[in-house]
């Protein structure tokens, strides 16, 4: 390949990794995309964050995974008059001087959780002036947030459960008081959840108010909020949902779980044909206008949070009334082979390496938009004005 062609490249930053309890999945949803992407239109640059938080460049995903040397300290700058990706020297352990690994064109955040999907690193990267994919500050800390979340899908008459959020603080100062709150409020079962968190981390099924009191202790290691929402006899569906503006949803699938719900272990480590494995059906075996319905609401959820990019809403029907609820809308949702997200866009048509083409032309898209808008405010002509007057 000449210099030209090597020139012409998209310079693509997979960001991986994080602080965050999901710090696995996103590694394992990072290897799916790196190995997806075309390596004759793409220049991929891994970026690696550990656990407690290092930037990271080189072989970061042996770093990351295994421990094995070949890393490199790196960081980015909000400094919007260069997108460069800098490596950091350290003496003593000090960083000592930077130098420019490479330039960015544009960064896919593959990361899951704190950190990651709450606008955290969006903002860094509103600051550093650099194109990315999925959703902006405001809408990656909707998302993330599981009771900010369900207040704006209220306020927008979107259907959700009962629910109930609980601060830590008030769990440690008076538990019993708590308790009696969600009763009079819920039945059993419910199911208790760190506000901030996905995959399913530090959430518990509570038939009993053994099973609350233990549910929310864990989900308090999370967060300092906890959401508790009220259990039905529901059928899981999900809609995969792309776009910016105008935003597109995929056919709906459904997941069914072998294991008491749809959590981590089933998510993501149960052997194909075991007991814990779930049942994915793509297309879900709903009618068409029901079917129609949830892709309704799926890009209804999707705008009113200010979404962008991508994000896999998940929606509950009852079993006994039919009733349809928005559970959540994954900002980042997981991006293997076999994840939801990309399996549904398959099932419609879009194959995964086509799929993240798409995503990174939206995230292009975006941020030429953001440019042409004005971040400057002449006064002059007011203040001229008002000495006239």
């Amino acid at each position: 390949m000449t210099s030209e062609q090597q020139a012409q490249k998209i310079r693509v930053g997979v960001l991986f990794g994080g602080r965050s309890g999901e710090h696995e999945v996103s590694l394992m949803s990072a290897q799916s995309v790196i190995s997806a992407l075309d390596p004759q239109r793409y220049e991929i640059i891994p970026i690696g964050i550990s656990k407690d938080g290092r930037w990271l460049t080189g072989e970061v995903m042996a770093a990351l995974a295994s421990g094995a040397h070949g890393a490199h300290p790196a960081t980015l700058l909000p400094d919007p008059q260069s997108a460069a990706l800098l490596q950091l020297d350290l003496q003593d352990r000090q960083p000592s001087a930077l130098s420019v690994v490479t330039q960015l064109d544009v960064i896919l955040p593959i990361l899951h959780g704190t950190y990651g999907e709450d606008g955290t690193v969006q903002g860094l990267l509103e600051l550093a002036d650099i194109p990315y994919a999925g959703a902006g500050v405001v809408g990656s800390a909707v998302g993330m947030d599981k009771a900010i979340f369900k207040f704006v899908m209220q306020a927008n008459g979107l259907p959700t459960l009962p629910w109930v959020l609980v601060t830590s603080s008030d769990w440690m100062d008076q538990p019993e008081a708590v308790i009696q709150e969600i009763e009079s409020e819920l039945r059993y079962p419910m199911f208790s959840k760190p506000a901030n968190l996905g995959s399913s981390v530090g959430i518990n099924k509570c038939h009993n108010r053994g099973q609350l009191l233990a549910g929310i202790a864990e989900a308090a290691r999370f967060d300092r909020r906890i959401v508790v929402e009220q259990g039905i006899n529901a059928r899981e569906l999900e809609v995969a949902v792309l776009g910016n503006e105008n935003p597109q949803a995929s056919i709906v699938g459904e997941v069914r779980p072998r294991r008491d719900f749809y959590d981590y272990v089933a998510k993501y480590l149960a052997e194909p044909g075991s007991e814990d494995e779930s049942e994915l059906h793509i297309p879900a075996e709903i009618s068409e206008a029901l079917a129609t319905e949830v892709r309704h609401l799926a890009i209804r959820a999707y705008k009113a949070i200010d979404c962008a990019g991508l994000g896999r809403v998940d929606l509950l029907l009852d079993k006994d009334t039919e009733a349809l609820y928005i559970n959540e809308l994954n900002t980042i949702p997981g991006f293997t082979r076999i994840s939801m997200y990309p399996k549904l866009w398959e099932a419609s048509g879009l194959p995964y390496a086509e799929l993240l083409d798409r995503l990174i032309m939206l995230a292009m898209e975006r941020h030429e938009q953001k440019r042409g808008q004005s971040t400057d405010y002449d006064i002059t002509g007011i203040v001229e004005n008002a000495r006239g007057s």
